[in-house]
């Protein structure tokens, strides 16, 4: 099949549910990560902290411009399968093509999620979507170098850790970081997805 781009569907798991963000979202995702430990690891780069809901709506217009699916992480509400409180983002974003590659990231979750089956289901159906919809051969995940618990997170996940790209974008604070590249190629998906469905069943 012919890679393509994501779609904007929302993706649906048992646990988590993603749809794609938009404005009405954006009070919600504010009151989910304006939390000092979601920052103090580097979150967003050398952009600044979002302070108010507008903020974020600006970074969904961003996120549009740049041709990034942003996705908004909802816990599955047994009454309402569309609602559930937000706890965070995600996205699918640098999107080729032409080499069948995209990169999942710009993550961040509420701490209280953290360590729980969000990440992991948001990643399996983030994958699901890139390698089974969109016909992709290849998904970068990273993180800064000095986020040792998400790099923890993504190698649990089955990505490969490719190595570092040394002084790869500025933090916030003016310093330069080290970004950890890992990777899952289409021959890994069978076994990662295999892994993935494990992990969320015992949890």
């Amino acid at each position: 099949m012919a890679a393509a781009a994501p779609d904007g569907r929302s993706l649906v798991g048992r646990t988590v549910r993603l749809d794609p963000a938009s404005d009405h979202d954006a009070e919600a995702l504010f009151d989910a990560l304006d939390d000092d430990r979601v920052w103090e690891m580097g979150y967003g780069g050398a952009k600044p902290r979002p302070k108010s809901a507008g903020a974020w709506r600006q970074a969904m217009e961003q996120a549009a411009k740049d041709d990034r699916v942003m996705y908004v992480v909802r816990l599955m509400a047994v009454a309402d399968p569309h609602g559930g409180r937000v706890v965070g983002t995600t996205s699918i974003g640098d999107l080729d093509l032409a080499n069948e590659k995209a990169h999942i990231g710009w993550t961040a979750y509420a701490p209280d999620v953290w360590g729980t089956s969000v990440n992991p289901e948001c990643k399996l159906l983030l994958l699901w979507h890139c390698f089974e919809h969109c016909g992709l051969g290849r998904v970068k995940i990273q993180t800064d170098i000095i986020n040792v618990r998400s790099q923890a997170a993504i190698a649990k996940l089955g990505a490969t850790r490719e190595g570092v790209v040394r002084r790869d974008m500025k933090r916030r604070d003016g310093t330069w970081r080290d970004s950890v590249v890992f990777s899952v190629i289409a021959d890994d998906w069978p076994a990662v997805k295999a892994g993935l469905e494990a992990r969320l069943a015992a949890l």
